[in-house]
C-alpha cells in the first residue's frame, strides 16, 4: 500500500492534535504537530523578552536570532509520541499555557517565522507517511497531500475543551479568558496576510462540536482507508 501525506488544518482547539496523533498510531505514521513548532518559536521569544510591553513582536531581534531556533521532536519512549524540543530541550509542557497560546499567533503571522518552520516541515514529509495537523498544511505546506481534512467547532465548544484541558493539568484558568483568547485567535489566524487559516477547495470538512473522540477517529479512519485504497503505486 503506498504511503500518502495527510493534512489535517482548522481551527485552535478544535481536537486536530488528537485525530492526527490516533491515526499516525493506528497506520504507523509518523506524526508531526506543527502548531507545536509555532509554540516553541513563541516560547523563544518570550525567553529573549521579544515582546513589547503592548504585546507586540519585536519583528527584527526575532528575524536576527532565527538560526538559533531548532525545532525537533524526541520520541517518548513511554507514549510512542513526539516530545517537542527548543534547542534540544523537551519543553512540551511550556508550550501548551495560555502565556504561550496568548502570543503564538502572532509570532506565526510573521512571515520569515513561517517561511522557516514551512521549510522543516516540508523536509520532515518528504518520504511521505505521515500525518500533520496545523493551520496551512493542505494549502501551503503539502497542497498535494492525498488526504486533506479541515475541522472545525464552536468558539465556546473549543474554549471549553481548552479549559478541561488545562484545568486536568492543574492550572487554574479563568473560561471567559480562553474563550476570548479562541475567538482572537482565529481572527488573527484567518486576516494574517501570509498563509492564512483557509479551507483548501479538496479539503474534507469536519465539524466535531457534537461528535465524541471515538466517533471522530472511526471518521477519520473510514477517510484514511480509502484514499489509501485508491491511491495509485
Amino acid at each position: 500500500m503506498k504511503k500518502i501525506i495527510v493534512a489535517i488544518d482548522g481551527h485552535s482547539s478544535c481536537g486536530k492534535s488528537t485525530m492526527a496523533k490516533d491515526l499516525a498510531r493506528e497506520v504507523g505514521y509518523v506524526y508531526i504537530d506543527t502548531g507545536a513548532m509555532y509554540r516553541a518559536v513563541t516560547l523563544f521569544a518570550m525567553q529573549h523578552d521579544l515582546f513589547a510591553p503592548d504585546g507586540s513582536v519585536l519583528a527584527e531581534q526575532l528575524e536576527q536570532l532565527m538560526p538559533q531556533v531548532q525545532v525537533s521532536f524526541k520520541l517518548d519512549p513511554e507514549t510512542n509520541l513526539p516530545l517537542t524540543q527548543l534547542n534540544g530541550t523537551t519543553v512540551e509542557s511550556e508550550i501548551r499555557g495560555m502565556a504561550v497560546s496568548s502570543h503564538v499567533s502572532a509570532i506565526a503571522a510573521l512571515p520569515f517565522v513561517r517561511r522557516a518552520m514551512t521549510e522543516q516541515q516540508q523536509r520532515m514529509g518528504s518520504e511521505k507517511g505521515i500525518v500533520m495537523d496545523g493551520r496551512d498544511i493542505g494549502t501551503v505546506v503539502f497542497p498535494q497531500a492525498e488526504l486533506k481534512i479541515f475541522v472545525t467547532a464552536s468558539a465556546r465548544v473549543r474554549a471549553q475543551r481548552r479549559y478541561d484541558e488545562l484545568t486536568a493539568k492543574g492550572q487554574t484558568v479563568n473560561f471567559d479568558e480562553i474563550l476570548k483568547n479562541v475567538e482572537e485567535r482565529d481572527y488573527i489566524d484567518s486576516h494574517r496576510a501570509v498563509a492564512p487559516l483557509r479551507q483548501s477547495p479538496d479539503a474534507l470538512l469536519l465539524d466535531n462540536s457534537d461528535l465524541t473522540i471515538a466517533e471522530q477517529k472511526e471518521w477519520l479512519m473510514e477517510q484514511f482507508k480509502a484514499r489509501t485504497a485508491s491511491a495509485p503505486l
